[in-house]
């Protein structure tokens, strides 16, 4: 049975491997979620009893096939309705996540559908981040993050977490924002459209370029 609850789980899940390999343990979903390890230990066990994930005691979670199918359709309701706030109602990048957060619950699939079409099917929401087709497919370009690129590195930035409003609003005055080239000058500094500009703290694990 589809829920709230049940679906913050699932995202989670699904975001800690999007950008990176490692699955998810326990301890670090009951952080992300911002609840007791308990209480993320009885909810995992309703998802496995739901097939939805897969999970051994003091192992990670992982996600099943039908658990990447639900997963996805939620993110891709999420990231459609940022880049509709975005494109339609002049909303910043950093002040679409709390919205999207509300909607992905409230509209319809007729509604979201006919947002899909009058956007024109986008591939990307304005973080950089890949919507789902309605299948669950989605498409990336190899990519690197920030922290981890070689100095001398050029790359476009493909992706900037959303999670801290602040750093997103500090790397626009900077012109790091998606789709924007940068080469890796230090670990504390990056050169955009020709100026050297300091990272902001936080940065180098939050940003995502090209590989």
């Amino acid at each position: 049975m589809e829920s709230p609850v049940s679906d913050d789980y699932l995202k989670a899940i699904y975001h800690h491997t999007e950008w990176q390999s490692a699955p998810i343990t326990p301890s670090q979903l009951a952080g992300v979620l911002g609840l007791a390890p308990s209480s993320v230990t009885e909810m995992v066990k309703k998802l496995a009893a739901q097939g939805l994930v897969t999970h051994r005691p003091y192992g990670p979670v992982s996600l099943t096939p039908a658990g990447q199918r639900r997963a996805a359709a939620v993110i891709r309701r999420h990231r459609l309705i940022e880049t509709w706030l975005v494109r339609e109602f002049d909303y910043a990048w950093d002040e679409v996540h709390d919205e999207a957060e509300v909607l992905e619950h409230a509209l319809s699939d007729r509604l979201l559908e006919g947002i899909d079409d009058r956007l024109g099917r986008p591939r990307f929401d304005p973080h950089g981040d890949a919507i789902p087709d309605a299948d669950g497919t989605v498409h990336r370009e190899p990519f690197v993050l920030l922290g981890e690129a070689p100095t001398g590195h050029a790359g476009r930035v493909l992706r900037v977490s959303d999670r801290d409003p602040e750093l997103l609003r500090a790397l626009v005055e900077r012109s790091i924002d998606v789709g924007h080239e940068l080469e890796v000058v230090s670990d504390e500094t990056v050169r955009a459209d020709g100026v050297d500009v300091s990272l902001p703290a936080g940065a180098a694990t939050s940003v995502w370029l090209t590989a």
